[in-house]
């Protein structure tokens, strides 16, 4: 029996080696090995596909007519030295920064309302609901028209695009409390003020969060198109075509015929999507470690 436990227990010792190893050197990580295997597969067959039209002798549907990566490699080693590519992040960042934080001042307290107090939901709910399936680039016009500036009128369609989303998850939120949490804490004599901040702030705040992570995404939706219907918001600079945001940015190499920059830039709102994503995700871990858990 000694002889089974000492012949079973370096291959233990062993799992137990690697997972440690793995888990120091996130390379070795079987997530990011996955990670970067889906990456590579996806770079090759853009590539076969992109060349189609050279080794087949006709292009592939959609791939054939797409920049090979290479192509694109080669554009965007060119745009990392133009300054006004870098203003181009710049004002997209910030607009999605200045919109989203309005969303997320204005939303918060907006949704907390509406779940908790019945006289305002029933004034404010059916306005809300009445403007809630208006697209937010439907308003691109009309806040270009009370807006002093097109600055102010992208801040506000980008305020739009988040604002019902975090409104709705902070009312599902509220809404989903267990009532009877509450009937207790006021049989044993707590506030308003002691239930609001021991049991309804709590049991909304995974929702704020869920309501943030997806509404940063749609702000970068937003931004891109709002960028490309008003021409930059004026706002254009630099030495290139590039300085009116990413999203004139690509409306602009389309418009000059530079297809592997229109890639460039669509490349650049994805890692500029993911950031700001990631970010987001760092304010729900802060703010409620107990998800974390799970």
């Amino acid at each position: 029996m000694g002889a089974d436990v000492a012949s079973t227990a370096p291959p233990k010792d062993r799992t137990r080696g690697r997972k440690a190893l793995g888990w120091r050197n996130p390379f070795l990580a079987l997530g990011t090995r996955r990670a970067l295997t889906s990456i590579a597969i996806a770079l090759l067959i853009w590539e076969i596909g992109s060349t189609s039209g050279t080794w087949l002798g006709h292009p592939l549907p959609i791939l054939g007519v797409v920049p090979s990566p290479v192509s694109v490699a080669v554009a965007w080693s060119h745009l990392i030295g133009d300054p006004g590519y870098w203003q181009s992040w710049y004002l997209s960042f910030l607009r999605v920064l200045l919109g989203f934080s309005a969303a997320v001042v204005v939303g918060i307290p907006f949704g907390l309302l509406l779940a908790i107090n019945k006289t305002f939901r029933g004034i404010a709910f059916p306005v809300f609901e009445l403007l809630r399936p208006i697209p937010p680039l439907a308003w691109v016009p009309a806040s270009v028209i009370f807006w002093p500036t097109q600055e102010l009128s992208i801040d506000f369609v980008i305020f739009l695009g988040a604002f019902y989303t975090i409104v709705l998850n902070v009312v599902g939120g509220a809404r989903a409390i267990d009532i009877r949490l509450i009937q207790v804490a006021r049989s044993m004599g707590a506030s308003r003020g002691n239930i609001f901040r021991r049991i309804i702030l709590p049991a909304v705040l995974p929702s704020i969060c869920t309501g943030m992570e997806v509404g940063i995404g749609i702000t970068w939706e937003v931004v891109i198109a709002a960028e490309m219907i008003s021409g930059g918001g004026g706002a254009s600079g630099g030495d290139s075509s590039a300085g009116g945001g990413l999203g004139f940015f690509i409306w602009n190499s389309y418009i000059g015929g530079s297809y592997p920059d229109i890639i460039v830039g669509m490349f650049s709102i994805g890692i500029a999507g993911y950031l700001s994503s990631a970010a987001v995700r760092l304010i729900e871990d802060r703010i409620t470690p107990w998800r974390r858990l799970r």
